[in-house]
Parts: structure tokens; sequence; C-alpha cells
């Protein structure tokens, strides 16, 4: 190896081995991590593949100085210990940072309007060039329009202000494919452990669970309110232990699964003999369970990739109107499914 090819292996990657890598000239790969918006999908998705594959980052002192820029995008998230939470702000922080932008996170302990707007003002006061909504926003007001309005904001969680764009999993295909594998595996109908009532994504996945029975002409449950705690998931749990009917759940996260699990065992039910058990997530420790948990993924890293490229471009071009952008779930079928003993014995 000669000495130039040595400090070339050494040095860390610049624009232009991103170029290289992609196929694509330097300014190409300019453009598409400063969120221009005229720039080819699959281009942006091939420079953005080669930034991640060559771990290149973007020198952001030089360029704010150069610019008056700040480079910095701001979070705002619920302050919980939820694992979708973390891996959603996770994949934010990956992006952003190949994007050559800092992320600002402002969190909030309610979901109440004033709090989120408390939140977007911390970060709009510190400079963000732009915000993503990470929590599921019902309500909006005239205060939070004028945050949203004034810089480029865009949510993750099916909500929108007047001023918001959109980056979504469809939270109603996770339930019904969920629910429709339980019934394809022979169950007369299916049981729920939903969310907290003033989720959006609790509601779309209940909405799902119920059209898909009543598509199917099944009877229809009441449903079982959970938090998103394992706790919660162990008290219903206990419920549905009570009920000789209940052979198939479908819980809406693996975290509230694992409680319903634990708690069908010890009420003496074999999970997937006597119960059926579905999550939605697909969290690390879902393939982990005893026994592994079916569940319904949800690309948490794509969604954090999509939507810093979608705020990017809307950063760059502000006055573009915004287009909501859906990811679609997977079905990951594993050990605590399966047909009903009565379906098995016939």
């Amino acid at each position: 190896m000669t000495k130039q090819q040595g400090d070339a292996a050494r040095r860390p990657p610049g624009m232009t081995d991103v170029a290289r890598a992609a196929g694509v000239s330097a300014q190409t790969v300019s453009r598409v991590l400063s969120g221009h918006p005229h720039v080819r999908e699959q281009t942006r998705a091939d420079v953005m593949a080669a930034v991640a594959r060559l771990g290149y980052r973007r020198n952001n002192a030089a360029r704010t100085l150069s610019s008056g820029r700040s480079r910095a995008i701001g979070v705002v998230t619920l302050r919980t210990t939820f694992y979708s939470r973390a891996a959603v702000t996770s994949g934010i922080e990956s992006a952003a940072q190949a994007a050559g932008y800092t992320v600002s996170t402002a969190t909030t302990s309610s979901l109440d309007t004033s709090a989120i707007e408390d939140a977007l003002s911390r970060l709009t006061d510190q400079g963000v060039e732009g915000i993503i909504l990470s929590v599921p926003l019902i309500h909006t007001s005239p205060r939070l329009e004028q945050l949203t309005r004034a810089t480029p904001t865009l949510t993750i969680d099916g909500s929108r202000t007047g001023a918001t764009e959109v980056v979504a999993v469809d939270q109603s295909l996770a339930a019904r494919l969920a629910t429709r594998h339980l019934l394809d595996l022979g169950h007369e109908t299916v049981w729920h452990l939903a969310g907290p009532e003033q989720w959006l994504e609790a509601a779309s996945r209940r909405d799902g669970w119920r059209a898909t029975l009543e598509a199917a002409g099944r009877a229809v449950p009441p449903p079982l309110e959970g938090d998103w705690s394992p706790a919660s998931g162990y008290r219903g749990g206990l419920v549905l232990g009570r009920i000789p009917d209940a052979t198939a759940v479908f819980v809406a996260s693996d975290e509230m699964a694992f409680g319903v699990v634990r708690a069908l065992r010890e009420s003496g039910r074999r999970v997937p003999e006597d119960v059926s058990v579905v999550g939605v997530d697909d969290i690390e420790l879902a393939e982990y369970c005893a026994p592994p948990l079916t569940t319904v993924a949800q690309p948490f890293a794509q969604m954090g990739e999509l939507a810093v490229a979608h705020l990017l471009r809307y950063i760059a071009a502000p006055e573009t109107v915004p287009e909501p952008a859906s990811v679609e779930p997977r079905l990951v079928v594993r050990a605590s499914t399966a047909a009903p003993a009565a379906a098995v014995t016939d």
C-alpha cells in the first residue's frame, strides 16, 4: 500500500466518496443532504444508503459559520420508557446526523395541547430549522397552529395541524394483519387489549380490529383497556384467563403482550395451545418471549429516516403543499399463535 492509499484509508469519508459509492455527482449528494425537493426518490435513497454504508458525517460547525443556519432540527416526544418512542427517536437522530444536522429534543409528560405548545416554543427559541412532532396530537389550538406555521413541522403519529406534514404507519392495517392472521388460523373471534383511548394509534388499531371482525361476520368482544405497560397487559391477561371461550387476542403493543402471556400462564392457560397472542411493534425482546411472540413489525428506523428526509425537503421548500407518507407494517409469525385446540382435534 502506498502512503497516499494509506492516508486515504485513514481519513474519514468525504462527499466525493459518497458520490462515487452512489454513482452520482458530489453536487447531487449535497442536494440530497440539504433536503432539496427536486431530487428523484431513488437517487435520494441511493445517496442515503451510501452515507449510512460509509459512515459519512458532514462538518456541521463549518457549515453553520458559513451559512448562518443552525443545522439543527427539533423533536417533541413524550417522556416515557416505552421502546417504540425510543426506537423512533433513535432513527431520527441517526438520519439527521447522516445529513449533517444535530437534534434537540423537548420532552413532555402530558398530551395536553398547552404542554405540546411549550415544547414547541422551547425548540423554536433554540433556532431549530424544523421540528418533528413524535406525539399523538389529538387536539390543536390557535397557538399551536401559529408555532407550526412559523417553523416547518412534521408529525409521525398520524396527527396533524394545518401546517404539518405527516409520516405515519398504517395502524389500521397493522390491526387487520393481526386479526386476519388469527381468523385464518381458525379462531371464531379475536379479543383485543387496546392502548389508551386518547392515543390516535390505539384508536386506529381498535378500529381496524373491529372492522376486520365485522367484515368476516364474527362477534366483536368488548375491548379491554390498557396503558401500553406490561402491568396493564398482565391485568388484561388475568381477565382473559377467566373467559373459557377466549382463544385468541390481539394486543396493541408487544410490551402489553408480555404481561398478557404471563397472566395467561399463571391462570393455567397455555400459549398458544389454549390462547393465541399477537402483539404490535416487533421490539427486540419479542423473539425472546416464551413462546416467541407473533407480532406486527413497525419499521421504526425507516420512519425516522423518512421523517428526516421529508422534513429537510419541507425546510428547503416550505411553500410546498405537505403530502402524507405512509409506511406499511409487516406481520411476523412466531410461536405464540396456532390453530385453536378444537380445530386441531377435529
